[in-house]
């Protein structure tokens, strides 16, 4: 199919903020919006993509000098009291994880996500806070912070959560806890996002998430409606600390992954041995669709990664349906012997 021409009057004005690959989509976006007025958009649509376009580069331009710390997500209940058990919890994983080298990310309400926020401190946390006609103010921690980022619309909201995020905790809350829960499981149960850690933190002799598990195993799994490797995705505990660690762990030598076509690229720190490339061949080879698991440098088609380049590459041609067993490979890269270390 023959692409598209530009109109020299976009490519003009684009040249004077961007060139290459950044110059060719903010075109395509430049033309989209005047697409909207040959469509003769009403002002309703308008109004809502503008603004949820803007609430996109805002979050952008607040990320962007923080794209190379990885930030947790905490979701849980705005009305949890800090005398409830849970509340001590969500202040201790805060203060924990920022401690292990990470960045906290909460809706920026209280409850659970103003315990979190106040372990974490303002200073390595971010604030997504939702405008709402009741209960979502922002809390003390982040309130005033230039990274309190204020949303109109939920689902601008959640895709800053799902693109910024590398891993989520979820403590106990009410339905934009489970719709948060239940909306990331779903992207990564079909690929549309990345596969990171998901936790369900309970108080200690709890039974907030083991009800839900009952229910997902009795009612979902027993029916057919989900698979059981999709309870792979997720991580269940009463400890902070095994929280922590749980997610600390899945980044032990594992760095990240792409797709290059049907190629699964899974960069780590430290090459493999030749025994560890042999046996994840062994363990793993029901989801490969052809060829094997080969450690490789970086593809020629990463070139816009430079910055990964020198890592050592994982490839291999995998199916897209069983996401769960994507993550017992990224255990099993982590759990497996790696060569020695140059001095």
């Amino acid at each position: 199919m023959k692409e598209k021409e530009t109109d020299p009057r976009i490519r003009a004005l684009t040249g004077e903020v961007a060139e290459g690959k950044a110059s060719r989509y903010i075109e395509e976006m430049i033309d989209t919006a005047l697409g909207f007025g040959r469509d003769r958009a009403t002002i309703a649509e308008l109004k809502l993509m503008n603004r949820a376009l803007r609430e996109m580069r805002t979050a952008a331009r607040v990320f962007a000098r923080y794209n190379h710390t990885r930030k947790v997500a905490v979701f849980g209940s705005a009305r949890t009291k800090p005398t409830q058990p849970e509340y001590a919890q969500a202040l201790a994983f805060g203060k924990k994880i920022v401690e292990s080298g990470y960045m906290l990310i909460t809706g920026g309400g209280d409850g659970i996500m103003g315990a979190a926020q106040a372990g974490a401190g303002a200073e390595k946390s971010f604030g997504l806070n939702i405008r709402l006609p009741f209960e979502q103010g922002a809390n003390p921690t982040i309130h005033g912070d230039p990274k309190l980022i204020d949303f109109n619309y939920f689902f601008t909201r959640k895709l800053n959560f799902a693109k910024e995020t590398s891993a989520f905790a979820l403590f106990p809350g009410g339905f934009g806890t489970h719709d948060e829960g239940f909306e990331i499981l779903t992207l990564m149960q079909t690929g549309k996002m990345p596969i990171v850690p998901i936790v369900m933190v309970d108080r200690p002799n709890g039974h907030y998430w083991e009800t839900w598990r009952r229910f997902i195993t009795n009612d979902l799994l027993a029916n057919g409606l989900v698979s059981e490797t999709d309870f792979h995705l997720i991580y269940f505990t009463y400890d902070v600390d095994d929280a922590v660690r749980h997610i600390s762990d899945f980044y032990r030598n594992f760095h990240s992954y792409r797709w290059v076509r049907e190629k699964m690229v899974i960069r780590i720190k430290r090459a493999l041995t030749e025994e560890a490339i042999a046996d994840l061949n062994k363990r793993f080879d029901g989801i490969l669709t052809s060829g094997s698991i080969d450690q490789t440098a970086a593809l020629e088609e990463e070139s816009d990664d430079r910055h990964l380049h020198h890592m050592p590459r994982i490839v291999l041609v995998p199916q897209k349906r069983d996401f769960g067993t994507h993550r017992l490979l990224l255990d099993a890269i982590n759990e497996a012997a790696c060569m020695p270390e140059r001095p």
